[in-house]
């Protein structure tokens, strides 16, 4: 599920800690590393067991409106077929998915007034109430509708603020935890007991890319800040920003220790994140210090790349 980008900003997350915090080690960071790469799956998984508390709350709706005294004429043709669905109890009763999210102690961190809330909230949407008066719904039907809940909860300011209370870092991997929630909901119903492994961090991404990756900068800070100090000009290594440099440092390593990432793709994922996550003024930095770097290692031969148009200025 995750992206290089994702793992690269998780990289940079950790040099900037070790480069404020004198009590941490580098074994310490390579853990803290690993523990929020997978925090990022048991997001998605997370996600996933609130959408289905939330839906699961018809049923609790059904038995208030069967045990009034005067039940409405909509309260009497109210189902609970949100929750009751094959596509939904496919997910709702995949033993997998329930060992594992026990596993991750993910049901005490559902608060059942939230879903009350967050059901109710939705249950007062057209798109929900419409749903509940097809007579006979489809399985496309169930999809969207469950799909229109998630999209629901996201602009739900309470929902986001569980998410951020649980998982604060949840921003770095919103759009990747968005979609492969999306991906699942739109897949069911759930076809294979194990669904969920294809959404686990692979270890190309975190270990092969992402610790290799923090332990080359890391332990080449000095090497790496040698080759960038002459591309400065005017500037002191001092005054750039400390983000500017870690991201600079992690670029270089990966334009001399990756030879199977394009050179191009190195340069505009780097001023990307530095878009994202430094001053307004650092991309065009960044940009303009790799452009320099990029041409002085050709020249000495330290950029090696395999396989035909990865060499690209």
């Amino acid at each position: 599920m995750l992206s290089r980008r994702n793992v690269r900003i998780k990289v940079m997350q950790m040099l900037y800690t070790l480069s404020r915090d004198q009590d941490l080690t580098y074994n310490g960071a390579l853990k803290q590393y690993r523990k929020i790469v997978f925090l990022s799956f048991e997001l998605y998984l997370f996600n996933l067991l609130l959408l289905i508390r939330i839906a699961e709350y018809a049923e609790k709706d059904l038995a208030k409106k069967r045990a009034k005294l005067r039940p409405t004429e909509e309260d009497k043709k109210f189902t609970a077929k949100f929750v009751e669905n094959p596509l939904v109890q496919s997910l709702r009763g995949n033993d997998a998915f329930n060992t594992l999210i026990k596993g991750h102690k993910l049901p005490s961190k559902v608060d059942e007034d939230q879903i009350r809330g967050f059901y109710v909230d939705f249950a007062k949407t057209d798109q929900y109430k419409a749903y509940l008066k097809q007579a006979d719904s489809q399985p496309s039907d169930h999809k969207e509708i469950f799909l229109a809940l998630f999209k629901h909860c996201l602009n739900n300011e309470n929902f986001t603020e569980l998410l951020d209370d649980n998982y604060p870092l949840w921003i770095d991997d919103k759009s990747l935890v968005v979609g492969a929630v999306k991906k699942t909901l739109k897949a069911l119903p759930v076809t294979s007991e194990e669904f969920y492994q294809h959404y686990r961090p692979s270890d190309e991404a975190v270990k092969e890319f992402g610790e290799l990756l923090l332990h080359k900068v890391y332990h080449e800070d000095d090497e790496l800040l040698e080759l960038i100090e002459p591309t400065l000009k005017n500037w002191d290594a001092d005054r750039v920003a400390a983000i500017d440099m870690i991201l600079l440092k992690m670029a270089l390593s990966e334009l001399m220790s990756f030879p199977t990432i394009p050179t191009k793709v190195t340069l505009n994922e780097f001023v990307e994140i530095a878009k994202l996550y430094s001053t307004e003024k650092s991309k065009d930095f960044i940009n303009g210090i790799l452009d320099r770097l990029m041409k002085k290692l050709n020249k000495d031969g330290k950029i090696n790349k395999e396989g035909r148009g990865l060499l690209e200025n």
